[in-house]
């Protein structure tokens, strides 16, 4: 045989072998799965409630809270909104007005609306009825946000009838200290006492020019 062919056969053979050698060295190897580390399951946060002041000099911080009562509600929350000095017609805890499917919005029991100011003369029996309106109304208020796990509760004029006598200072201080923590509480128009701006979390003041 020719030395050339022997030589480029042999060098063939060295080349196969060489390649046969490194795939054998270092054959393919599929990735390995790993254990995936044990984590704890996420939990939802909850909701923390805050106290919240709409006041001013004037009666007329309750139409913003109103809309932003209304967008919550529409969005899921349980809201109670209670007028505390504004009557009319078929009003009370039984005559309630529901919107939106979760927001419950109650009057008391009057046929008008009461002024910031009372007569010396208006304390009669029509005083007396008025005064048990507004309680009747004010103990509801209570019920429900015990009862109902509200999300969201507007007491509006509520600082006008402490200072007209219908509802306890004290009464309101001890409702916001034993609510639910995840319920906000929204009280809105003048005369807040300073006790009870002194636990809120939120003012906001309106002012007219």
């Amino acid at each position: 045989m020719d030395d050339s062919l022997i030589s480029i056969e042999m060098n063939a053979r060295i080349s196969i072998n060489a390649q046969q050698k490194g795939a054998s060295a270092s054959p393919y190897k599929e990735p390995s799965l790993r254990a995936v580390p044990h984590r704890e399951h996420l939990q939802l946060v909850k909701t923390q409630g805050q106290v919240q002041i709409h006041t001013s000099t004037f009666r007329g911080s309750f139409s913003i809270v109103l809309s932003e009562a209304l967008r919550s509600a529409g969005l899921g929350s349980k809201v109670l909104i209670s007028q505390f000095l504004r009557g009319g017609v078929n009003q009370g805890p039984n005559g309630a007005i529901n919107l939106c499917g979760r927001l419950e919005w109650l009057r008391p029991d009057i046929e008008t609306c009461l002024p910031e100011q009372l007569q010396g003369e208006e304390l009669s029996l029509e005083r007396k009825y008025q005064e048990k309106a507004i309680k009747e109304l004010w103990d509801f208020c209570k019920k429900r946000l015990f009862e109902e796990n509200l999300d969201k509760i507007v007491l509006d004029e509520i600082g006008m009838a402490i200072s007209l006598g219908f509802i306890e200072e004290n009464d309101l201080i001890s409702m916001i200290n034993n609510c639910p923590s995840f319920t906000d509480i929204i009280l809105t128009g003048p005369s807040i006492p300073p006790k009870v701006i002194e636990m809120a979390n939120q003012i906001t003041e309106l002012r007219s020019n």
